[in-house]
């Protein structure tokens, strides 16, 4: 039995998590991410390394597009194997992967209209990378598995699924290859969520893995304790709210926006801060604020208790979920702070972009980032100071107050890293450092050796693995 591992995207980079697993000739592929980083997105136009319909199946940790984003152009071009994940996972993947679909389809029009104008060409062709129908055909591929229930993925592989506590749904996933003597576990850690977060449950621990593949996304700092997150998110409302602009929240539609509802239903409840309008401004985030609702087995006591109480996050006095365009355009013409929460969480596209042009050279408005903004991101340059940033080709100066909360990351950091690979009762094989930046993922394998004495390496994109 020979297993070959191949590192086709998260390799010394936060996004476009992809791995392929060769069992002498049966593929299996975990994750199907797209890159959010201007340097490696000619990595989703390329072709795909392999055939997609040589693939066998697909195993999916969460629905974040940099986990799931490809699956559609893959789908158009022939894959046809099942797409295991969670009930919650698959839900949400559908939505997200449709509004992606729709995303593309409309910057490739305003691409094709600025070239036009312009009388240049960009890097990229002016056509979606996939259609809303290509979205749409991944659904019938989804296969739904429980966690902690093992599944057949191919003969003699089966993977089992465990919760990661880091969105609702998301999954750290074991493979099991061959039986007997000749058996092999691999461990893929997905993205591993933080312990004492509000509404999931804390990233379940494994004790045996021959390997494991494991995210380093915040694999080289701590970050602040969640309980810091309704004060500070507090005071920047209250600054805010004192200057006169808004609140404009760049989010990620899964999980984040849920989030920031918890805390901004807290600050409320106690009264912390005044009694605003607050909008999510995404047809995303709105649906998948419905896909919460119908999941309560997967949240944790705290957050069942409020709902018993009556008092759900997800839906109290001034919450208003925005849909239509004209919704979110009215949204710009409201006497006195608002609060907006809006995708992108990097600002790389979607109706963010519209509330940075109205507020982000208002010195009286505040762009609060609460996720984690990969290099090459609008969201980057904005959080690194920008004096000046370019939005439907346009510059426009940064005025605004920028705050960066950390402590609102659904990652978990070094020490939590660490804590997660040593529950392990017997050293691994081997243990390969991913989805990180390339220095993130260099210190954080060398920090692993120096603290276990394990094999820890980060390996660069396209390395190909033979696993003893």
């Amino acid at each position: 039995m020979t297993i070959k591992l191949t590192f086709l995207g998260a390799a010394r980079s936060v996004t476009g998590s992809r791995y392929l697993v060769d069992v002498d000739g049966t593929r299996l592929l975990v994750d199907c991410g797209m890159y959010q980083e201007r340097q490696f997105r000619g990595r989703d136009w390329a072709p795909f390394p392999v055939d997609p319909r040589s693939i066998n199946s697909v195993l999916l940790t969460h629905a974040h597009l940099d986990h799931s984003g490809l699956l559609p152009k893959l789908v158009r071009d022939g894959l046809r194997a099942p797409i295991y994940c969670t009930s919650a996972t698959g839900e949400i993947a559908e939505v997200i992967l449709l509004d992606s679909a729709s995303l593309q389809e409309e910057d490739a029009e305003i691409k094709r209209k600025r070239h036009q104008r312009e009388a240049r060409n960009g890097p990229y062709p002016e056509v979606p990378l996939y259609t809303v129908h290509d979205a749409e055909s991944c659904t019938p591929l989804f296969a739904r598995a429980e966690y902690k229930t093992p599944v057949d993925v191919a003969p003699g592989v089966d993977a089992t699924f465990f919760d990661a506590g880091h969105t609702l749904g998301s999954a750290a996933l074991r493979l099991r290859i061959g039986r007997g003597a000749a058996e092999r576990t691999i461990v893929f850690s997905g993205d591993l969520g933080r312990p004492g977060k509000p509404i999931l449950n804390d990233p379940t621990t494994f004790t045996q893995a021959d390997y494991v593949v494991m995210e380093s996304t915040y694999g080289d700092r701590a970050i602040e304790p969640p309980e810091n997150n309704a004060g500070e998110l507090a005071e920047i409302i209250n600054w805010t709210v004192k200057a006169g602009g808004n609140v404009i929240i760049p989010s990620f539609a899964l999980e984040r926006a849920q989030e920031l509802l918890y805390y901004l239903n807290e600050l409320l409840l106690k009264n912390t801060i005044p009694h605003l309008m607050v909008f999510v401004d995404s047809p995303m985030a709105v649906s998948i604020t419905e896909i919460f609702r119908r999941h309560h087995e997967l949240m944790d006591k705290d957050t069942n208790r409020l709902l018993q109480l009556g008092k759900s996050p997800f839906d109290f006095a001034g919450l208003n979920m925005v849909r239509t365009i004209d919704q979110s355009k009215a949204i710009n013409h409201i006497a006195g702070t608002v609060i907006v929460i809006a995708g992108s969480g990097m600002c790389t596209g979607g109706r963010i972009k519209h509330h940075l042009v109205t507020n982000i050279s208002r010195p009286d408005s505040s762009i609060l980032f609460v996720g984690y903004q990969a290099a090459g991101t609008m969201g980057r340059e904005i959080v690194d100071g920008a004096a000046q940033v370019r939005i439907f080709g346009e510059d426009y100066p940064v005025e605004a107050r920028v705050v960066y909360l950390h402590g609102f990351s659904g990652h978990a950091d070094q020490q939590q890293l660490l804590g997660w690979l040593t529950s392990l009762t017997k050293p691994p094989a081997h243990v390969f450092i991913t989805h990180g930046e390339s220095d993130v993922t260099e210190s954080f394998a060398g920090l692993v050796r120096q603290k276990t004495g394990w094999n820890a390496t980060a390996p660069e994109y396209g390395d190909e693995v033979v696993l003893d």
